[in-house]
């Protein structure tokens, strides 16, 4: 086990927006209801028709409305509902609007994540306080492994390049971590020697992470690399405040002035050359910055987040977000929503639309600019 100081894994949080994907809460805040600035639902009152005949809002077949889990194709969602201390998760059609269960729990679900591939589902349950249970199941409900892991929070992260493998960061109630290897294939979990919680694989056998200096917190970290069967490191890249890894592409944001008043987001291909970049305003927070949330759709090189308007201090700052769209192959960028609140963002499949929200429980036409709730206010 590796042992890191609280102070860490503060700066961590504050800079790791993935953490709101990668970490989700284990306690169910069934009161909190984020929605849209009412700005943003007077411009964007829904047409007469459903965009792409969407059958929205839902009615919930039982239970009640806790998250949706994401996206299985452009049209189909998963979403989790709970009754007392059970839940279930279910398939949900947006042109049918039919509902259909996939998989049912006696513990509470906290969280649902679905394979790059989206063959595979991964459901995470809470039994008590201190055990997280890890279920696999295939897009039919059948369940493929179960195994249960002593823990306060547990964090996923897929392999994309062998979906037989998913890294487990298994923390403790006082934030020191475990770093876990589940290979579904061979029915095991192993022990691994990795420095920091919040790893995203890079190839087959190798992971990337910001390699923060426990004895010296700092504003940025250099982002090294990994073979996982080596003890040896290998730096990337010297100066970043956040990282997410693609098939194809990776993603940094470092600071681009001496006033580092601008964020900047930068692509690179896989031999690390730099593609394109754009920059924004960005917050600051006690620890440093604040980075807002965003997603990628490598498919079309479409890469949206939420921009501040002005640089500001993060605690003082109430003017809202854009939702911006930013095409990494033409460096254009696109407008699509104001007034929004710093919320996490999912893209579908094909980039048209995106879930919005803390639970993400509301989605965004992209191309018409509109936002529908998933379920009756």
């Amino acid at each position: 086990m590796q042992h890191n100081k609280v102070i860490k894994f503060i700066v961590q949080i504050s800079f790791l927006l993935v953490f709101a994907s990668f970490f989700s809460a284990c306690t169910h805040e069934k009161d909190a209801k984020p929605n849209p600035s009412e700005d943003v639902e007077k411009q964007n009152d829904p047409p007469s028709k459903p965009v792409h005949a969407w059958k929205l809002p839902i009615e919930i077949p039982e239970g009640e409305f806790y998250k949706i889990g994401g996206w299985l194709t452009d049209h189909e969602l998963l979403y989790i509902t709970n009754i007392e201390q059970s839940s279930s998760v279910y398939f949900y059609d947006l042109l049918t609007g039919k509902s259909e269960l996939l998989y049912g729990s006696e513990a509470p679900i906290v969280n649902v994540q679905i394979s790059p591939s989206k063959k595979n589902i991964l459901i995470q349950t809470s039994p008590s306080t201190y055990e997280g249970q890890v279920i696999i199941v295939t897009s039919d409900g059948s369940e493929i492994i179960k195994k249960s892991i002593p823990s306060y929070e547990l964090g996923f992260e897929w392999n994309q390049f062998n979906e037989s493998q998913i890294l487990i960061s298994s923390f403790n109630e006082d934030w020191t971590f475990q770093m876990l290897l589940l290979d579904i294939e061979l029915n095991k979990i192993s022990d691994l020697s990795i420095p920091q919680p919040f790893v995203k694989w890079i190839n087959k056998e190798e992971v990337a992470f910001l390699n923060w200096d426990e004895t010296s917190p700092a504003l940025f970290a250099p982002l090294v690399r990994k073979h996982l069967g080596t003890d040896g490191e290998e730096e990337i890249l010297a100066e970043v405040l956040q990282f997410s890894n693609y098939q194809n592409i990776l993603m940094a944001v470092s600071v681009k002035d001496k006033e580092k008043l601008q964020a900047t987001y930068t692509f690179y291909d896989k031999e690390k050359t730099p593609l394109n970049s754009f920059s924004i305003p960005h917050l600051s927070i006690f620890s440093g910055w604040l980075i807002p949330f965003y997603d990628f759709n490598e498919s079309t090189g479409k890469f949206i987040t939420l921009k501040p308007l002005k640089s500001a201090e993060a605690d003082a700052y109430s003017e809202g977000f854009e939702l911006i769209s930013y095409d990494i192959h033409k460096d254009k960028s696109n407008l699509i929503l104001q007034g929004l609140k710093n919320e996490p963002l999912l893209l579908s499949p094909s980039g048209e639309a995106a879930l919005y929200g803390n639970r993400y429980e509301q989605i965004i036409d992209l191309t018409k600019k509109v936002i529908y709730q998933f379920v009756k206010k």
